[in-house]
């Protein structure tokens, strides 16, 4: 009979929860596909015979989508990761599928309304990916947050160069293509995801902290490599069909790259060193108190209402002046980052360029440098320095201000700067939110609260992009044949850089207030760790 050789438990549920990580990038570089509009936008305004309001009408409905991410912050305090992953891929593939039905000429067009409730199943099918993936893997990095939250975060922004350069390299930007890619590949990823993703109980210990940070550390090599090679490929002048072959292959070898992470971490959990934190899997409290206090406050918390650093349940956190702060800050920055997003094909026309794929892939790449650095730099400011995470925030409504103010001038190259900007601060806003609102409300209610903040997306597509950019674009366009609309010059959109450029000064001073409301919190976080570090030392 042969011999049977047993792991040690600890090693298992590691390697696990990085197999687990692995996937979740992995999902993320396909859930972008919300950003990818203005890439076949063109291509349904003219086979419908849209104004430009009717079109930014569309995109809105794409991103009402999001609203309905309630839904899934609900299912994921009562269901299992898989499901919630397994909803989002069948979604996706049957609204970006009838998508693809109309663009390609398979079908006639649908009626506008019928178009409308594809394009929200297609937006609302991200929101269960991006629910599964945020709170699980969250909740199994809690003493990492911001580097989670940055990584994760950053593929989503590179998910729209992805899928852009893929189109390019293999169907030469082909709309209908496009779109095959978009219902075909989340769900053959997700599919694939629900067997490794799942919640797994942290080690609290300062060993397992700094290994994480080193593997963060990897991720973010591989995601920053990646980034500037898609970079790169994008300022190849017509490339030839064999760069374009060699391009999507080492493209699929980065992507596979990070599996090493957890196989080396197998390995040695397994035939190294072994592990001295088996045993040692606890439910970390959002702010540890010291043990000695834990008694004395016990009876008082349980008595009054949560302050932030606290769990709150959904109504604690609505009824709290911080939440809404963060809200309508939120609201400033995603809301008008959008409506640039959305409209970048008839921005790049209206500026002399009637190929915007470079601009959105600018967008893309320089939204996830925004997540990734952001992410890091503000979790290793808290340890270190206690520094409220919404100041990061602040900084970045004043740059996206500037890239705002640039566009409206409209000089040579302000496109180019104004994307670059733009997207970098949109990447900063959603990386640091997401860590913030766990901070601040907790992490059992987390799933919901998330989505409540990401009804920010919808709310801000039609402020900003449906009514304000759709209406004032149509007031400077002049009618063509068929029923649509056009304008060519800087004066189509410069008064709507001008009042976006107003609502990042109002979510500047709000975020500023935040971070004075939440100095004490990020203080205390940032003891907590050096305690959990000390100790350990000891």
């Amino acid at each position: 009979m042969g011999t049977t050789t047993t792991f040690p438990p600890s090693a298992v549920s590691t390697t696990s929860k990085w197999l687990g990580f692995v996937a979740a990038v992995w999902i993320q570089c396909i859930s972008g596909n919300n950003y990818t509009f203005s890439n076949y936008s063109d291509a349904l305004k003219s086979l419908m015979h849209l104004t430009q309001l009717q079109l930014n009408n569309l995109s809105v409905a794409k991103d009402v989508g999001k609203a309905f991410g309630l839904l899934a912050g609900l299912a994921s305090d009562r269901f299992p990761t898989w499901a919630i992953l397994l909803i989002g891929s069948v979604e996706g593939l049957i609204g970006y599928g009838t998508q693809w039905l109309v663009v390609s000429q398979r079908i006639q067009p649908l009626p506008y309304w019928q178009m409308c409730v594809f394009l929200c199943m297609g937006g609302n099918s991200t929101t269960w990916m991006n629910t599964a993936v945020l709170v699980t893997s969250i909740r199994n990095f809690r003493s990492n947050r911001g580097p989670v939250s940055g990584i994760l975060k950053g593929f989503v922004g590179l998910s729209t160069a992805i899928f852009t350069t893929l189109c390019s390299a293999l169907f030469a930007d082909d709309p209908g293509s496009f779109l095959i890619m978009l219902s075909v590949i989340p769900f053959a990823v997700c599919l694939t995801g629900v067997f490794f993703l799942r919640e797994i109980l942290p080690v609290a210990s300062a060993d397992a902290d700094a290994e994480e940070v080193k593997y963060f550390g990897v991720f973010n090599v591989v995601a920053v490599a990646m980034a500037l090679f898609l970079l790169a490929y994008g300022f190849i002048p017509s490339p030839s069909m064999l760069v374009s072959r060699v391009f999507v292959a080492v493209l699929v070898v980065m992507l596979v790259s990070p599996l090493g992470i957890p196989v080396y971490s197998y390995l040695k959990g397994s035939f190294g060193e072994g592990n001295d934190v088996e045993g040692q899997r606890v439910k970390e409290p959002l702010l540890q108190i010291p043990e000695k206090e834990n008694e004395a406050v016990a009876a008082e918390i349980v008595k009054r209402v949560p302050v932030v650093g606290e769990e709150h349940t959904i109504m604690e956190a609505l009824r709290s002046v911080d939440f809404w702060i963060l809200f309508v800050s939120f609201l400033c920055g995603v809301g008008t980052g959008l409506a640039v997003m959305n409209n970048m094909g008839q921005i790049g026309l209206a500026l002399g360029y009637p190929d915007v794929s470079l601009f959105v892939s600018l967008t893309s790449i320089f939204g996830f440098f925004g997540r990734i650095i952001s992410g890091t730099v503000s979790e290793f400011t808290i340890k270190k320095a206690g520094t409220p995470r919404p100041l990061w925030n602040a900084a970045s409504q004043l740059l996206m201000a500037v890239g705002y103010i640039l566009l409206a001038m409209a000089m040579p190259g302000s496109l180019y700067i104004g994307s670059i900007l733009v997207g970098m601060c949109y990447g900063v806003r959603l990386a640091i939110t997401v860590p913030t609102a766990s901070e601040l409300f907790g992490l059992k209610y987390y799933g919901l609260i998330y989505n409540i903040l990401i009804l920010n997306l919808p709310l801000g597509s039609f402020l900003f992009s449906g009514l304000l950019a759709g209406i004032l674009y149509d007031m400077e366009a002049t009618t063509t044949e068929g029923g649509g609309n056009t304008c060519v010059g800087g004066h189509c959109y410069r008064l709507v850089f001008v009042v976006m450029t107003g609502a990042c000064i109002v979510g500047f001073f709000l975020d500023i207030l935040l971070s004075i409301r939440t100095k004490n919190i990020y203080t205390k976080i940032s003891m907590s760790k050096k305690s959990l570090a000390t100790s350990n030392r000891q």
